[in-house]
């Protein structure tokens, strides 16, 4: 068994897939319509063949009580994985990202949290050697 596809919860799909592919530098993977909303996925562009993003509508009524619970508290959503923390800090504070936690040294972990403009917390995380 291995995880094929993630999601994020986004409070409006076009605006998030312009944050996480021109901000973030993801790129899509499958883009199908599905009525009202789009079967939205990305990848990272080091590994095409990767896990998928889904960028999940937040149309069901129990997401937005919960996305405000987790911000609320500071909790991110998700993970991404870098190589420097402190290098993706300085690129995305550039581009105008906003940062809920400056990077942080957590023992075997260097950490940054941010905002992704979509309702949510977003981790970067690197492994220290």
């Amino acid at each position: 068994m291995k995880i094929t596809v993630t999601s994020v919860f986004v409070d409006d799909q076009a605006k998030a897939e312009r944050f996480y592919t021109d901000i973030l530098g993801f790129t899509v993977k499958d883009d199908i319509p599905m009525g009202e909303h789009r079967w939205l996925t990305l990848v990272s562009p080091e590994e095409p063949a990767g896990v998928e993003l889904l960028l999940e509508p937040s149309a069901h009524p129990a997401v937005p009580p919960f996305k405000e619970a987790l911000v609320t508290d500071g909790i991110p959503f998700t993970s991404f994985a870098v190589d420097d923390v402190q290098a993706e800090f300085e690129r995305l504070t550039g581009l105008g990202v906003v940062f809920t936690q400056e990077p942080v040294d957590m023992g075997p972990v260097v950490t940054a949290v941010f905002d992704d403009t979509c309702g949510n917390l977003i981790q970067i995380a690197a492994r220290k050697a």
